[in-house]
């Protein structure tokens, strides 16, 4: 069965990336249905996969990382409108695989890749 997890490094403070809301779509077609919303633990990941078992159909998905939420309540100034505010990532699955998808944020930049 496949699964989707993922965490976050903040790389302006080195440290997990903790309190971050995070957004789950499934996209098909045009539409875009919200599956769950979640937040980042102490460690920047998730308590639980963002899918997992059956609800991981073969498909795209979006994760939305609510950055610049998460260092303005760290006491960063960020200019209005933010830089990055919201992250998003557009991902592709298949539902027999394990996709780990690690982000790296600052307020300026982010990185991601398929991690294992």
């Amino acid at each position: 069965m496949g699964k989707l997890t993922t965490h976050v490094l903040d790389a302006a403070h080195g440290c997990p990336g903790a309190g971050i809301t995070l957004l789950l779509y499934r996209l098909e077609g045009d539409r875009r249905h919200l599956l769950k919303e979640l937040q980042t633990n102490a460690d920047g990941r998730c308590d639980q996969p963002l899918v997992d078992g059956e609800e991981a159909r073969e498909g795209v998905y979006e994760l939305h990382f609510r950055i610049g939420d998460y260092f303005r309540e760290r006491g960063v100034e960020l200019p209005e409108p933010a830089f990055l505010d919201t992250v998003v990532l557009r991902v592709g699955l298949s539902a027999e695989r394990h996709f780990h998808v690690p982000l790296l944020v600052s307020p300026y930049s982010y990185s991601t890749y398929r991690g294992s």
